[in-house]
């Protein structure tokens, strides 16, 4: 399932999908979600993993149905890699991945018309 999917008319996409739970068997509610964050531009096509707990969710969908011109949302960082989508004034989001393990990176979208669901 994709928790965010943006994609610019020039290729330039960042994908966060969750793809199932990390620890099976722990207890409804508890869950870990192991997540692929999927980056990619001209210069940098990249698939990093982020574990997701529901708390970290919850604080996602508010930040995201917040996000406005000059605010920024972030999701990750305690745990290892970040993410971070900055709406800029003029509607141009820069996504900013961060793992400090591998790679940090900004990629930067005008999504279309419309085409930001909250």
């Amino acid at each position: 399932m994709d928790l965010i999917h943006l994609a610019g008319p020039d290729g330039d996409r960042c994908i966060v999908r969750v793809t199932g739970r990390f620890q099976p068997g722990v207890l409804t509610g508890h869950d870990i979600l192991h997540a692929d964050v999927l980056a990619s531009a001209s210069f940098v096509d990249a698939r990093l993993d982020l574990y997701l707990f529901q708390h970290d969710l919850e604080s996602w969908e508010q930040q995201l149905s917040n996000l406005g011109p000059s605010q920024t949302a972030s999701i990750g960082g305690e745990r290892g890699l970040s993410l971070d989508i900055h709406m800029h004034e003029d509607g141009w989001l820069s996504i900013q991945v961060s793992d400090p393990d591998r790679l940090t990176t900004v990629l930067g979208t005008r999504p279309q018309a419309g085409r930001l669901d909250r």
